[in-house]
């Protein structure tokens, strides 16, 4: 059960990555980025987000309980 949830955790984080490299890379974020000179915070949330719950996951695939 634990390395089902793991799985589906890592699976999920790497959607998150995927959608905050879009997000990072769209029209609106550059133009944005050209004129404020700072990244777009959604795809930071997106990315820390995903590396957490990837994090998470990897904890719960090879984390041997006693």
């Amino acid at each position: 059960m634990r390395k089902g949830m793991g799985i589906i955790c890592v699976v999920i984080s790497v959607l998150l990555i995927v959608k905050g490299h879009d997000v990072a890379n769209s029209v609106a974020s550059r133009v944005k980025t050209v004129f404020t000179g700072a990244p777009v915070n959604q795809a930071i949330k997106l990315y820390l987000v995903g590396i957490g719950l990837g994090l998470f996951g990897l904890l719960l695939v090879f984390w041997k309980k006693k």
